[in-house]
């Protein structure tokens, strides 16, 4: 789970970085730390299309399918 405290963080580094260069250090610490906010955005964004559910005109309901990726998705 993503913190208040994360992206601060997150935040920091990136105001940082747009005024002076960043340590090896830092920028380990900020890619790891922007890998684990998308992964925490994707997981919360799945959460949400799993529970979503589409009324057609007839009043029939239907819950969201999984799309199968094709060769031309971006992941």
């Amino acid at each position: 789970m993503i913190t208040p405290e994360k992206i601060d963080r997150i935040n920091f580094l990136a105001r940082k970085a747009r005024e002076q260069e960043l340590t090896e250090e830092e920028k380990i610490e900020q890619k790891a730390l922007r890998a684990e906010y998308v992964a925490a955005f994707r997981k919360s964004l799945e959460n949400t299309l799993d529970n979503t559910v589409i009324q057609r005109p007839d009043g029939t309901r239907e819950k969201v399918k999984k799309r199968k990726k094709s060769s031309g998705d971006v992941q």
